[in-house]
């Protein structure tokens, strides 16, 4: 599962806005923020899903840190 933190540095790291990343991952900008605010209010698996498939299309490499 994606985190905010990971989402945010992600983001960071390939110079997107949030708005160019949900472009990139097909979900409403309000879905993002939600999912980048830590607050963990209702974000979905799907959208976690979208957003980690879209990184990782760029050439994101996330890690577990179990």
């Amino acid at each position: 599962m994606i985190t905010a933190r990971q989402t945010r540095a992600a983001r960071a790291l390939l110079g997107w806005t949030q708005e160019t990343l949900a472009d990139k991952a097909r979900i409403s900008l309000t879905a993002l923020k939600r999912l980048e605010s830590e607050s963990r209010r209702g974000v979905h698996e799907s959208t976690r899903d979208q957003v980690r498939r879209a990184l990782e299309a760029s050439g994101i490499v996330l890690l577990r840190s179990d």
